[in-house]
């Protein structure tokens, strides 16, 4: 058997970097894998022939350029960096979402201070706009009765869910500060990039399981206070 030239060597290194790359999950992992396997083709079709192989060097160069650039914008939304400014003060009650996705998200909204008794939603109408209650709080009243909802929290979510009208009238019990968003606008940019929209969808059903948790503690309190002694 003949020894293996540096040749050889290069297309088993390069070989192995896409295999080890295209078996993880990990985005960042995968594509540094294929960035360094298409490097080592790159050398060797530089060095198989008496003359480099351009076509296929200039080949390589072009998708690792894109491979690259691909790298760098993920590494990026994962970053810190990614979070505007005027909203890392906020980014602690959305830190469920990766920093890109809340930059997309807070890119849609406006933040702003509403005084008391201002109406979010209606009963039975459509829901154009979706809150989140940043510093304050909300009085909801339906058929069945009526309850707050505290700070840190969605208002109007399941109607931006499901496409339906509101079920109840929702109404700032003081003065709060709000961040909002257009329900068209934010469903656009969702449409766009099914990642952002999976993620958004998550933060919301995250709420809701926290909102349904909180009314059965509350109710099993009310239970238990209300049994004699």
């Amino acid at each position: 058997m003949e020894d293996l030239l540096l040749t050889d060597y290069l297309v088993f290194a390069a070989a192995g970097m896409f295999v080890f790359g295209y078996l993880v999950i990990n985005q960042v992992v995968l594509r540094t894998m294929l960035l360094i396997g298409t490097v080592l083709y790159i050398w060797y079709y530089a060095i198989v022939d008496s003359t480099p192989l351009w076509p296929a060097i200039w080949a390589s160069v072009a998708t690792g350029t894109a491979n690259t650039l691909g790298l760098l914008g993920l590494m990026y939304r994962r970053s810190a960096r990614a979070i505007p400014k005027e909203f890392r003060d906020i980014y602690l009650h959305f830190n469920n979402l990766p920093p890109g996705d809340f930059r997309k998200l807070m890119r849609a909204t406006s933040r702003v201070v509403r005084p008391a008794g201002f109406k979010l939603t209606t009963a039975g109408t459509k829901v154009a706009t979706l809150y989140y209650i940043l510093d304050g709080e909300a009085h909801i009243e339906k058929r069945n009765g009526s309850f707050s909802i505290p700070q840190n929290s969605f208002i109007g979510e399941v109607s931006f869910l499901t496409g339906n009208s509101a079920s109840g009238t929702a109404v700032l019990s003081r003065e709060s500060t709000v961040l909002e968003w257009n329900v068209n606008v934010l469903k656009r940019h969702a449409a766009r990039d099914p990642r952002f929209r999976l993620a958004l969808d998550a933060l919301i059903s995250l709420d809701l399981a926290r909102k349904v948790s909180q009314s059965v503690l509350s109710d099993k309190f009310e239970l238990v206070s209300a049994r004699p002694v």
